[in-house]
């Protein structure tokens, strides 16, 4: 759930706070006060690309900064997201300055700078835009009427539907993966005999390059530790033979002086008992000293300057490296590479043998991806008669007479295979009485448009929710449409406005309208207010309650010129939609 919002020199923002809350958050405002540049900053929190043009003029960069609070599942696999891609998973803990955030907020800032350089951070530390796309769908999804087909391609349809029926595609996926794999061996082992006999020159000459080399896997560090003591001999021996006689040899070494200290405390404990500890401590002192002595002592003794052995090493690391630079940037990785062409050096030598091995294995592999892509294709075929209905119902509980259907298409031809199985859903529809059904994305109507994917959303939200799976916790998905009123109005405009109301319900639903039927359905209405100030634009986003909400209504009912009469309708509709 978006708990809040800041921008600072964004658009004609220069900055802005908002905070928002669960249920049915509504912006509102005149015509090109602003109300979509929020929605858009919060795309660029969600991923979407970033242009220098978002700066507002005179800055040098614009900050967008949104702070997201999660539990349960979500919170899990956000944690994990981060994991992944190296970055602390701890929520917030206040640490912006004010302390205003608390534990559990998953803090995104996006800086735009000009250039059209940015810099995004999760948490305070240094992200990426990538990252951003993977945590989106965990946090919240745009619906903005004018992306509406542009995004519903083939895989966002599929989406929509594995969700609506819980469908879980890591058994079909990890078939498929298998399958692949073993293809591509066969693939290898079939190309044309001059290629082969290409590819056996160079794997034989790598096979014998790493075998020669007899390597182990940490014989690189121990020769570097080896080759710096043998190129400082003699400094280290002339350092542990000076410490040595420092603590034991010579004449004013600590040894002595310990042993001349304890003769006078000796002296001193035969009248002072309370010095016998002291004593004690000091014998424990002379011994550690004369073991550290002796072990400098026996390390000296073993150090030999050896300018042979040193070139060898020279000579072995130089080998090493250059087998490094070409396999791997660790010896276990060089090892590990002449594993690898040894094994396909034996399958090419067996050649008619190993590929009768794989053809049935990829035969067994081919039967278990087929058994789980049909599960897959008989869950959304399952699911897709359930959906169609719902949907169609929820269009037309939207002041809309259509029909509505989703075909799911099954092609198990190989080149079709995926990891998501061999389906092609197509969404289709009828939006008057007669008409012949074409796919849901050819719909001309920006208004029919817009109502039937808020039917989808609904229905695939409500439907997750009662089946319990597939779904984020009550409140914590922010759900957003921009302008999904466009091109309607009336009996529309109210059904959409409970329609919202409902999808709130299971979600936090934040929306740009300029209907005032909508309006009144708001848990939280925000005013979008552009005004200018010493020669400048500025827009300010500010939560109307009140009198104040009333006003806006009727601003929305009437225009400029309010009413007593638009006033006691605007009080009237809050009254009933609240």
């Amino acid at each position: 759930m978006l708990t809040e919002l800041r921008l600072e020199n964004y658009a004609v923002i220069d900055n802005a706070v908002i905070e928002f809350a669960a249920g049915l958050n509504l912006l509102t405002g005149e015509t090109g006060a602003g109300k979509s540049i929020l929605i858009d900053a919060l795309g660029l929190l969600l991923g979407e690309k970033a242009s220098a043009e978002v700066i507002r003029a005179g800055a040098e960069r614009a900050v967008v900064m949104g702070v997201f609070e999660s539990e349960g599942a979500a919170k899990k696999a956000i944690e994990g997201i981060l994991e992944t891609n190296g970055l602390d998973a701890d929520w917030g803990d206040g640490s912006s300055g004010d302390g205003s955030w608390g534990d559990g907020s998953l803090i995104l800032r996006r800086e735009i700078a000009a250039g059209g350089k940015g810099r995004v951070f999760i948490n305070n530390q240094p992200a990426t835009v990538a990252v951003l796309k993977v945590l989106a769908p965990h946090l919240g999804v745009i619906h903005a009427q004018t992306e509406s087909i542009a995004h519903f391609d083939a895989a966002a349809r599929q989406n929509l539907l594995d969700a609506y029926a819980g469908i879980e595609l890591e058994e079909v996926a990890e078939a498929f993966a298998g399958w692949k794999a073993i293809r591509a061996r066969i693939a290898e082992l079939e190309r044309d005999e001059q290629d082969r006999m290409r590819l056996l020159d160079l794997w034989s000459f790598q096979a014998r390059e790493i075998d020669e080399a007899r390597l182990s896997a940490e014989e690189d560090e121990q020769l570097e530790a080896e080759k710096l003591v043998l190129a400082n001999a003699e400094k280290i021996y002339g350092a542990a033979m000076n410490a040595f006689d420092l603590l034991y040899e010579g004449n004013a070494s600590t040894s002595s002086s310990l042993r001349a200290a304890q003769k006078h405390i000796e002296e001193l404990a035969r009248y002072e008992p309370k010095f016998q500890e002291a004593l004690a401590a000091l014998e424990s002192a002379r011994i550690s000293v004369e073991d550290v002595g002796a072990t400098l002592r026996d390390y000296a003794g073993g150090i030999h300057a050896s300018p042979e052995r040193l070139a060898e090493i020279e000579e072995r690391l130089a080998l090493l490296d250059r087998l490094k630079r070409k396999y791997g940037p660790r010896l276990e990785q060089v090892i590990a590479f002449g594993e690898d062409v040894r094994r396909k050096l034996a399958e090419v030598e067996n050649k008619d043998q190993v590929l009768a091995e794989l053809r049935a294995e990829q035969a067994i592999a081919a039967e278990r991806y087929k058994k789980a892509a049909r599960g897959v294709s008989r869950r959304r075929n399952e699911a897709a008669r359930k959906l169609e209905k719902t949907v169609e119902a929820e269009i037309n509980d939207l002041a809309m007479r259509a029909a509505f259907a989703i075909a799911v298409e099954e092609n198990d031809a190989e080149e079709h295979w995926s990891a998501s199985g061999f389906n092609q859903v197509v969404y289709r529809i009828a939006t008057n009485t007669g008409e012949a059904m074409r796919p849901l994305e050819q719909i001309a109507s920006g208004g029919e448009m817009s109502r039937v994917m808020l039917a989808l959303k609904a229905s695939v939200e409500a439907g997750a929710n009662l089946a319990g799976r597939k779904r984020i916790s009550a409140g914590q998905r922010t759900l957003v449409f921009d302008e999904i009123d466009t091109g309607i109005g009336g009996r529309a405009a109210e059904a959409v406005g409970k329609k919202l109301k409902a999808l709130a319900k299971g979600n936090q639903v934040l929306c740009v309208t300029h209907l005032p039927q909508i309006a009144t359905f708001a848990d939280h209405h925000y005013l979008i207010e552009k005004r200018i100030a010493s020669g400048r634009t500025k827009t300010t986003v500010r939560q109307v309650t009140g009198e104040e909400r009333t006003e806006e209504v009727a601003r929305m009912l009437s225009g400029a010129k309010l009413t007593d009469t638009s006033r006691k309708h605007a009080e009237q509709m809050i009254r009933a939609n609240g």
